[in-house]
C-alpha cells in the first residue's frame, strides 16, 4: 500500500471516524482504524462493535493498493500537528509497519493485520428512504435534551423513532423523555415509507449531530429491527438499536391544557439565567409567580442567598404558582425558534406542555417540581 493524501481531507475523515473509538478498549484491534486503498480511493473505518463507520477520501495519488489498521489516537494526534493543507505520504513497509512522511516528518507506526478488524456485510437496503440532513439534524437537536442518562432504564437511553399520522399527513417523529420532561419532534416523509420503530442510542445521535453539519446531498436511511443505516454522500454510518420498549408516551402529553403563558423567548431565558446564578449546584427549583400580566421568578438558596426577577407576560388565567428545574426550561428555550414561548399549563401539579410558534412539528412536555 503506498498512497498521497492531502493532510486537511484525512484529518477530517479521521476526526468523523474518531468519534465512534472508545478511548478504552480490552480488544486492540478496536482502537485502530481500519486503513483501504482500493479503485483510486481511500476509505477509513472505525467501529465499537455497536457502530461502524465508515468514509470514502479521494486521494492525490496511488502507487499501491492495500489496507492495514493503526492506532486511532497516534495517527489521529499526528495529523493535527502537521502543516495545514500538506501532503502526507503513507506507506505500508510490512505487516506490522506503517509508514507516514509529510514534509520533513517522518513516521513509523505500529499496525494490526486488517484480517482482524471486525466488519459487518449485513444488507439493510430492503427498506430505506431519504430525508434532508438539516431537518434531520434539527428534529437531534430538538429531542435530543430530553434523553434519559439512567442506566438502568435503558430504553430511555436514546431517541424513539416512528412513524406517525398527523392530519392526514406521514411523519417520522423522534421523542425522548428522562421520566421528568418528553421531547417530541417531528418530519414529514410520503406514506409509503417503511419504517419499523426503533430506539437510536446516545453516542450514535451524537455521532450523527457531528456528521449532519456537513452533509449537503440527501441522507439515506435503511433499517431492520435490529440495525440502522445512514448513508451521507462519501460516508455511512450503521449503528445497532437499542434492544427495549419505549414507554406509550401518548399518555402523559397534556393536550388538553388550557392555561396559556406566552413571554418574550431572550427575556425568558434571559431571567432564568440570571437568578439561577446564586445556586451554585442548581439544585433548588426555579419558583414562578404567574399573574395576568407578570410573572415572578425567584431562586432560593440556604447557602448563597437569593434572586428574584419580574418580566413581562401575558397569562389568560387566574394567578398560578409552580416550580421547575431550571435547567430543563433553559435546554428547552434553546431549541424554541419563535422570539415568543408559549406554555400551557392545568394546575400546580400537573406536566407543562411548551410549544413553539414557529415549529408546529415540534413541543416539550416538563413535570413541575414537588416542594
Amino acid at each position: 500500500m503506498e498512497v498521497t493524501l492531502n493532510r486537511d481531507k484525512l484529518l477530517n475523515s479521521l476526526s468523523h471516524a474518531y468519534g465512534i473509538i472508545e478511548k478504552k478498549n480490552t480488544i486492540p484491534i478496536l482502537s485502530n482504524v481500519l486503513i483501504e486503498v482500493k479503485e483510486s480511493k481511500v476509505t477509513i473505518t472505525a467501529t465499537d462493535l455497536d457502530i461502524i463507520y465508515s468514509e470514502e477520501i479521494q486521494p492525490i495519488n496511488v502507487k499501491q493498493e492495500g489496507s492495514t489498521t493503526t492506532s486511532a489516537n497516534i495517527f489521529y494526534d499526528i495529523l493535527r500537528k502537521l502543516l495545514p493543507n500538506s501532503k502526507v505520504e503513507i506507506i505500508l513497509k510490512d505487516k506490522n509497519k506503517l509508514k507516514l512522511e509529510s514534509g520533513n516528518s517522518t513516521f513509523n507506526l505500529l499496525c494490526i493485520p486488517p484480517e482482524n478488524f471486525p466488519l459487518s456485510n449485513e444488507n439493510l437496503n430492503i427498506k430505506s428512504f431519504k430525508i434532508n440532513p438539516k431537518k434531520l439534524l434539527k428534529l437531534l437537536h430538538k429531542t435530543k435534551i430530553s434523553i434519559s442518562g439512567d442506566e438502568t432504564r435503558h430504553y430511555l437511553n436514546g431517541i424513539f423513532f416512528h412513524k406517525t399520522n398527523i392530519k392526514g399527513k406521514t411523519f417520522l417523529t423522534g421523542v425522548s423523555t428522562d421520566s421528568h420532561r418528553l421531547s417530541s419532534s417531528s418530519l414529514e416523509i410520503e406514506e409509503s415509507v417503511q419504517f419499523e420503530p426503533i430506539i437510536l442510542p446516545k453516542k450514535t445521535i451524537f455521532q450523527l449531530l457531528s456528521l449532519l453539519e456537513d452533509v449537503g446531498n440527501e441522507v439515506k436511511i435503511s433499517s431492520d429491527k435490529s440495525k440502522i443505516k445512514f448513508e451521507m454522500q462519501n460516508a455511512v454510518l450503521v449503528s445497532k438499536v437499542i434492544d427495549g420498549k419505549f414507554p406509550d408516551y401518548s399518555k402523559v402529553v397534556p393536550f388538553e391544557n388550557e392555561k396559556k403563558l406566552e413571554i418574550n423567548l431572550n427575556d425568558f431565558k434571559s431571567s432564568i439565567e440570571r437568578v439561577v446564578s446564586v445556586s451554585m449546584d442548581r439544585k433548588e427549583g426555579l419558583k414562578m409567580a404567574i399573574s395576568k400580566n407578570s410573572i415572578r421568578m425567584s431562586v432560593s438558596s440556604p447557602s448563597s442567598g437569593e434572586g428574584i426577577e419580574i418580566i413581562k407576560a401575558n397569562f389568560n388565567s387566574d394567578n398560578l404558582n409552580m416550580v421547575f428545574n431550571s435547567r430543563y426550561l433553559i435546554d428547552i428555550a434553546s431549541q424554541i425558534e419563535h422570539n415568543s414561548i408559549l406554555l400551557n399549563f392545568k394546575d400546580p401539579g400537573s406536566p407543562v406542555m411548551i410549544k413553539d410558534y414557529s415549529d408546529q412539528n415540534s413541543f416539550y412536555v416538563v413535570m413541575p417540581m414537588k416542594i
